[in-house]
């Protein structure tokens, strides 16, 4: 069977109930922000290319008032964070705060020195269904629903939703050393129900793409509870390839390359692993324009198909499948009533996933099950709306 995905008014009461017994008195603040799924465009962000993401049931949730004074006390309710799941931190100057122990600590850290001004000390609980290590955003959605939290305890927001986006992106690049791209930001504040997110990574355009025919149909995202393996030096070494390729094109990035210029590239003797790279990128560009196209005529066959030749060009050219991905993404593309099935994240571990008819998914989850070496986890996702403030009562 498939987890349930708590609703947000579950969370919500779970992080409110703990405040109460934490700090001994209501919580006057709460808000949410969800992770995400991206459905195609893996590996494309940092080549200014297009991704097609959706925001997902799946959210987390901060509880929290301000109170006199000038410190921060902070309690996740995460298993995930380690030993030290409180933390109390002085922030009477935004430009004094600086990483440090505990690391869940630094996203929101991040957020508060990026936020648009210096906000009063507050108290906060934090709870969260975003799985942690499984590709699904979960550091997005915590950078996210800290901005969220601030706005609502400042009165003060962001001009444009792009902008508090991107200041979540920079507390992640300058408190967690993570050098993200702007997708999981930009649909955790921008999802909207029903609607994927065309996001053009170039100039930050995006178009919410409606979900049409999709009565029959839901996305079955499963986690292989395989961790990530992906290690900074194969990111960079992926990275670095796709940027050799556009300089040797004369190329401001990949973006501005096709299937002519993957060919000009094995004709100046480039090595093979660039033009693998390469052609995943230009291939894999042009696949996520395509699924949009087809998501918005409802035409989800070709949209399965895309989806599973993502996977294979991640797999084959790309390199960053592994043999716990392959297995899951073989095995439900197995099933009758599987229209696609692919990777999602960046690799070497967290989730794939399928889009198949609503009545396949009991047989989906058997077979993959029988097949998996592993013990996954399945979830049933529908596209949902963006962060927002919700009520405390």
């Amino acid at each position: 069977m498939a987890t349930p995905i708590p609703d947000v008014g579950n969370v919500k009461a779970k992080a409110l109930r703990a405040f109460a017994e934490k700090f001994d008195e209501p919580a006057t603040v709460c808000v949410y922000a969800p992770g995400r799924v991206n459905l195609i465009g893996e590996h494309t962000d940092y080549n200014d290319g297009f991704v097609l993401p959706m925001a997902l049931p799946m959210v987390t949730v901060i509880a929290g008032k301000s109170h006199d004074g000038q410190r921060m006390k902070i309690v996740s309710l995460s298993d995930t964070v380690g030993e030290t799941n409180e933390v109390e931190f002085e922030a009477s100057s935004r430009a004094d705060l600086k990483p440090g122990d505990p690391k869940w600590a630094n996203y929101v850290k991040g957020c508060i020195a990026n936020f648009v001004c210096d906000v009063p000390a507050f108290k906060a609980v934090i709870a969260s269904t975003v799985p942690a290590g499984a590709g699904l955003s979960s550091s997005a959605a915590l950078e996210v629903a800290t901005y969220t939290f601030l706005e609502a305890l400042s009165g003060k927001k962001a001009e444009k939703p792009e902008e508090k986006a991107l200041a979540c992106q920079k507390a992640e690049h300058d408190f967690a050393g993570v050098p993200c791209g702007i997708m999981d930001q930009f649909i955790s504040v921008m999802g909207k129900e029903g609607c994927a997110l065309l996001l053009d990574c170039r100039d930050l355009a995006i178009k919410q793409i409606p979900m049409l025919h999709m009565d029959d149909y839901v996305f079955l995202i499963t986690n292989s509870n395989a961790p990530h393996k992906l290690s900074s030096s194969a990111y960079c070494e992926r990275r670095d390839c796709c940027y050799e390729a556009a300089r040797m094109l004369n190329k401001k990035s990949l973006r501005d390359a096709d299937m002519n210029d993957i060919r000009a590239l094995t004709l100046q003797n480039a090595p093979d692993r660039g033009v693998k790279r390469a052609r995943h990128i230009v291939t894999e560009i042009q696949r996520t324009l395509d699924a949009a196209e087809a998501l918005e005529r409802g035409d989800l066959k070709r949209f399965g198909r895309l989806m599973n030749d993502s996977h294979d060009s991640l797999r084959d050219d790309y390199e960053v499948s592994s043999k716990e991905l392959d297995s899951l993404v073989s095995a439900a593309r197995e099933v009758d009533g599987v229209l696609g099935s692919r990777l999602t994240g960046a690799g070497f571990g967290g989730c794939t996933v399928t889009l198949l008819r609503k009545n396949a998914v009991d047989r989906a989850i058997q077979h993959m099950t029988a097949k998996y070496s592993g013990t996954p986890t399945f979830y049933i996702a529908t596209p949902t709306g963006g962060a927002r403030e919700i009520s405390v009562s």
